[in-house]
């Protein structure tokens, strides 16, 4: 969907158009005595879209009685843009003019943002897209607070989300471990960010060896992406570290899981890894003036002839012991090396994403974002939280007390990979934090990563979750 801004004036007669006003200003819009009558009827009975059929064209009007726009207010108006999208689609509009009436810049965005979003679909694997395909194709904004600036960087936000939706709705049969650095590298070539990968030989000579355990069962070798965007004036003397989950497949390993329909949705298991891409892509298509780097450990996860077993111990990067007690708790095996990595860059601060624990999942659903961290970390976990509020991809901080580490204690290597059903999440990241020697979060996005049913502009399958939140803390970062 193309994206154009100018300045307010008044539209074709033949235009698709959407008003967005105030109740001081509505009735002021190019509108019959008639069509303000209808208007003011519709606006009392709390109707908050007014569609008028001019036969030739659609006019929309939306009416907000908000003075002020915090995070709730964009928020309703993300959602207020897939109302539109669902309204012009039913007419097959293909273009859209955006009158903007509100003069403010962040409403207005937030409309677009919503709007841009909803207007994603996953249709590579259909033969026949006539029926399904949505229509809006051109969109122009007429605004007198908006700069082509803004959209700009809106539009490298909406591109990194649709990337990493992308990703984590193709199927295994697809994206393997490999395709998933060569579609990385694609967003590196457009977006301007480097790409380094790691083979099997080179993450054997750095004794990953979480990294391939997990591998041992499978026919694909595993990669390690090292992702990173450092513009010159940098804000930043070190920089932020990205890590993202990336198992491409899980089947649980020997420990197959064991629920019905558990397996059927695992190819979003690299939804943290998708994450990551995404967000290093907005950062530089948007040119952000902060240092970066993101680390994707990448696997599938199968019971395969070699496959590592409960029981076995590993040695990982850091050259700590774990002992295995469930092959499915693997994402945590595949984390600590690429955190261990991270040590290497001196880092000034490590988000680390992942669909990690059924646990987090339970605990607040898709409602949002798992998070936890050492206490070094907690100096920018509320500018963190603050940029989650932002963008509505809100963060939960769960408890990180030294107590529960001692539910990860083993009797015969230095941790093991399985803390029992307390505490779930939290152990997980407790297993974590052991690979870390700097400022940590670890952020379990388990719940909102993949969607079973339409949920606004999130849409249906892979939602993007975290590109967003990633991408506002970063242009945030050093400058509140």
């Amino acid at each position: 969907m193309k994206l154009e801004v100018k300045s307010l004036q008044s539209s074709n007669e033949n235009e698709n158009i959407f008003y967005l006003a105030t109740s001081e200003n509505y009735k002021k819009l190019p509108f019959s005595e008639q069509e303000i009558k209808f208007a003011e009827e519709q606006i009392a009975a709390e109707v908050p879209l007014v569609e008028f059929n001019r036969y030739t064209h659609k006019v929309y009007l939306h009416v907000s009685a908000e003075k002020t726009y915090g995070n709730s207010e964009l928020e309703k108006m993300r959602k207020l843009a897939f109302s539109v999208h669902t309204k012009i689609q039913e007419s097959k509009i293909s273009s859209l003019v955006i009158q903007d009436q509100l003069n403010n810049s962040d409403a207005l965005l937030a409309f677009v943002e919503g709007l841009s979003l909803t207007n994603y679909q996953f249709l590579k694997y259909f033969t026949d897209t006539k029926k399904k395909k949505y229509t809006l194709k051109q969109v122009s904004i007429q605004t007198n607070v908006l700069a082509k600036e803004a959209i700009d960087e809106l539009s490298a936000i909406v591109e990194g989300v649709k990337l990493a939706r992308e990703l984590v709705n193709e199927p295994l049969s697809y994206l393997t471990a490999q395709k998933l650095s060569e579609e990385i590298q694609k967003m590196a070539d457009d977006a301007g960010f480097t790409l380094e990968v790691f083979g099997k030989k080179k993450i054997e000579s750095l004794k990953m060896g979480g990294l391939l355990a997990v591998n041992k069962g499978s026919v694909d070798d595993p990669t390690f992406s090292v992702l990173e965007w450092n513009p010159k004036g940098a804000r930043n003397s070190k920089p932020i570290v990205f890590v993202g989950k990336g198992v491409v497949y899980d089947t649980g390993g020997v420990s197959l899981k064991p629920t019905k329909d558990s397996m059927d949705l695992m190819k979003s298991d690299m939804g943290g890894a998708a994450s990551v891409a995404g967000a290093i892509y907005a950062i530089a298509k948007a040119n952000l003036p902060i240092h970066v780097v993101g680390l994707i450990p990448a696997t599938d996860n199968r019971p395969g002839g070699n496959a590592y077993v409960p029981g076995d111990v590993v040695t990982m990067h850091n050259g700590k012991t774990v002992e295995v007690l469930n092959t499915d708790a693997e994402g945590r095996m595949l984390l600590a090396d690429a955190l261990s990595y991270a040590d290497r860059y001196n880092p000034e601060f490590v988000i680390d994403l992942a669909t990690l624990t059924g646990a987090a999942a339970v605990a607040i659903g898709k409602y949002g974002i798992v998070a936890m961290g050492n206490q070094a970390s907690q100096e920018n976990m509320p500018s963190l939280k603050k940029a989650g509020d932002r963008v509505h991809e809100r963060l939960v901080e769960f408890p990180f007390w030294d107590d529960f580490g001692e539910l990860i204690e083993s009797d015969i290597a230095d941790l093991k990979n399985l803390g029992g059903r307390d505490a779930g999440a939290i152990t997980a990241g407790k297993f974590l934090e052991h690979f870390t020697n700097y400022p940590w979060v670890h952020l379990d996005i388990a719940g909102p990563a993949f969607l079973g049913s339409m949920d606004s502009y999130r849409g249906k399958g892979g939602s993007g979750v975290g590109v967003r939140l990633l991408f506002e803390f970063s242009k945030q970062y050093q400058t509140e």
